[in-house]
């Protein structure tokens, strides 16, 4: 397979004492196809993030069991669960998946529920159930045992999910956007627990999010998905503070222009620039004229201003067009063309007057831009 992942050890060994999850696939659904290759070891945390329809949760499906790939492997701890001669079935793969709906028997208990892995896999109902009890304590629900489904909230109903999925004691733990539909408040104590739980019981996991705040608070590295292939990957904080793809710089909140340089304003005494369509941003010394490179910055780093009776574009920056304005982090975050962001304080709307359609001139200081090769 050629899709970018997280690089496997070579087909058919086990990578190291504690391989984890290791795939290299290529699966169809519809007229959509995904690449990925992954290699998370033993208690890590991969995230996987992208736009809607990238692939993430056909990855899921594939590494599940529950959709065959068309061609690749899938291995668990140094065993093969999927190739072109064997498929082992979801519920023999030792794989726990946890979406955004609680995966939860609306007719048992939250203590049955949560026995229900243990109970399949042999154990007396009596200490099924004790353990359930101990894995209820462990998410925040001791007491609520005797509760069903629909008697607890969405939090709490998600809490159970957790507790089930890690009641089986998997090798792997999926999950596929499960703060999704929650609170912020809630969304932040079961990051928190999934956190804690995944780390204490050195689980496998795999977590598909559109949320920055989950990779940089759960994953150990992080996978960037687009069109089914992977575009980046890496540790969270190196991937998110230097993006090299335009989904990446958007979930990072930051600017990225990928233009060429002209050095012949260092030429001239002045700082080389990296030109891309009506964008010039300084560039360091050291590139030569004409490499094509990118350049990063954070829309907090932008000056904006309006020009004077329509003049000329400015000496240190470039002229622009806002095309749209929208809530931000710093109060208005304002987009213009050439797809640079501006944040700015609400009384700057007012003051600048600005609109949609207005003209603007952009700058940003060397010290605050990020550039290299491409």
């Amino acid at each position: 397979m050629t899709g970018l992942g997280l690089e496997p050890g070579a087909a058919g060994a086990v990578a190291g004492p504690a391989p984890g999850l290791e795939a290299d696939v290529r699966a169809v659904r519809g007229v959509f196809a995904v690449e990925a290759r992954l290699a998370v070891p033993r208690g890590r945390v991969l995230a996987v993030v992208g736009p809607n329809g990238a692939g993430k949760s056909t990855l899921l499906d594939v590494v599940a069991g529950r959709l065959r790939p068309v061609a690749g492997w899938v291995r668990i701890d140094g065993r093969v669960v999927e190739d072109h001669a064997v498929h082992v079935r979801p519920e023999r793969r030792r794989v726990a998946l946890l979406g955004q709906e609680p995966l939860a028997f609306p007719h048992l208990s939250a203590r049955e529920n949560v026995a229900f892995g243990p109970r399949a896999a042999g154990v007396p109902a009596a200490r099924a159930r004790a353990q359930a009890d101990e894995w209820l304590d462990a998410v925040g629900l001791a007491g609520l045992g005797d509760r069903r489904p629909g008697a607890l909230s969405g939090g709490q109903r998600q809490r159970v999910a957790l507790a089930r999925a890690l009641a089986a004691e998997p090798d792997v733990l999926l999950l596929d956007e499960p703060f999704a539909q929650l609170d912020v408040r809630t969304a932040a104590g079961l990051r928190e627990l999934v956190r804690d739980q995944v780390r204490g019981t050195g689980t496998t996991t795999v977590l598909v999010t559109h949320d920055v705040l989950d990779a940089l608070t759960l994953a150990d590295e992080v996978l960037v998905l687009v069109e089914g292939r992977g575009v980046e990957r890496g540790r969270p904080l190196d991937v998110l503070a230097d993006p090299s793809h335009v989904f990446t710089a958007a979930l990072a909140g930051v600017n990225l222009v990928v233009g060429r340089v002209d050095a012949s304003r260092g030429a001239a005494g002045g700082v080389a620039t990296v030109v891309a369509g009506v964008v010039r941003v300084p560039c360091p010394a050291g590139f030569p004229d004409g490499a094509q490179v990118q350049a990063t910055f954070a829309p907090t780093a932008v000056e904006i201003a309006t020009p004077p009776g329509g003049g000329p574009t400015p000496a240190r920056g470039w002229a622009a067009t806002v095309v749209d304005l929208e809530p931000g982090p710093a109060g208005v975050r304002v987009r213009t063309d050439g797809d640079v962001l501006v944040d700015v304080p609400p009384v700057a709307v007012g003051r600048l007057d600005l609109r949609v359609g207005a003209a603007v001139e952009l700058a940003v200081d060397a010290a605050h831009v990020r550039v290299r090769a491409r």
